[in-house]
């Protein structure tokens, strides 16, 4: 185990578990990155809830909220790290992991500050309906994320995220790749969406979403309403364009504005101690790691209580195994 508060020795063992060979495209880059916003996306500046600090997706509350569908898989291959690391937070591994998965898929520095604390308990979890709704309009997006203290403009650069991973039927309901190389960060998402012509597509499900089809590559790529909602706001479209234009423009503001993201909730001091009335009572309260054995998935992933989520993905998830 490394030393309490080495946190180049955790993010050595995240960027060694990243190719994940039998996983999606072969990295467990992209789903690692979706779990540090979604653990994060959860804030509401008005009433100051929810945010990074607690990693309440270990209880069923928030983990089973059916827009964190599909995170499992990203909170599993994160479970050697915690095992190898028991020292640090699941509040701050998991948002580690974003970072540290951003910028091994070739996109930019991200700040990062360690000190969130784990919930000892679920009573302080944010209601579902805090996250996007990607069938939605950018009326829904400014909603989601004027909430959390987003502008415009870093909506659109968050939405640049959508350079990397997939969409699968039985998560989100959609299906498909943003870009043909979901796997590697980008501004092609923004080149893509102001290129291509996407048409409207309505999956066997009923849900709809857009495609383009290459013939020439004989290769699918999907966008979502809210990608498209994009291109057609006023106030949006410019900064898509712009993104589209300026590879380093995007780098740089989407490093701002992820940095924001995983710091809702999180107050600290004038040295970056965070006051977080969570910290001051517990102090840096690392969970413990998981249960390995099966259990009821439909109570609780915290150890603390019966039942965890390793049953169902126990086989699914044999071969994904951190390589440390």
């Amino acid at each position: 185990m490394s030393k309490s508060g080495d946190f180049d020795a955790v993010r050595a063992d995240i960027v060694k578990l990243m190719h994940q060979p039998e996983y999606d495209d072969g990295s467990a880059g992209p789903v690692l990155v979706r779990l540090a916003w979604h653990s994060s996306g959860t804030y509401d500046e008005e009433t100051d809830t929810g945010g990074s600090n607690g990693a309440g997706m270990r209880y069923e509350a928030e983990g089973g909220d059916p827009a964190n569908a599909g995170l499992q898989h990203a909170r599993v291959f994160l479970e050697p790290v915690k095992a190898k690391h028991s020292w640090i937070t699941y509040a701050d591994l998991w948002t580690l992991a974003g970072v540290v998965a951003v910028k091994e898929m070739g996109g930019p520095d991200i700040e990062w500050k360690g000190g969130r604390t784990d919930y000892v308990d679920d009573s302080k979890l944010p209601p579902h309906g805090r996250l996007p709704d990607g069938a939605q309009g950018s009326d829904h997006l400014r909603f989601i994320f004027n909430r959390m203290g987003f502008s415009d403009q870093e909506i659109v650069a968050l939405s640049g995220a959508h350079n990397l991973g997939r969409c699968h039927s039985d998560r989100s309901g959609f299906e498909g790749a943003w870009v043909n190389n979901p796997t590697r960060f980008s501004n092609t998402y923004y080149r893509l969406l102001t290129t291509l012509s996407w048409k409207k597509k309505t999956l066997p499900s009923g849900i709809e979403q857009f495609a383009n089809y290459d013939e020439d590559t004989e290769t699918e790529l999907m966008m979502l309403p809210t990608d498209i909602a994009l291109t057609t706001d006023p106030a949006f479209s410019p900064w898509v364009h712009k993104y589209a234009n300026d590879r380093n423009l995007f780098y740089n503001d989407f490093a701002a504005v992820f940095a924001k993201l995983i710091e809702l909730g999180i107050q600290r001091d004038e040295n970056g101690k965070i006051l977080n009335s969570d910290n001051q009572l517990g102090g840096y309260m690392s969970a413990p790691k998981k249960k390995s054995r099966p259990g009821n998935p439909g109570k609780t992933s915290d150890d603390r209580a019966e039942g965890n989520e390793a049953g169902p993905l126990a086989k699914e998830n044999k071969s994904f195994k951190a390589k440390l």
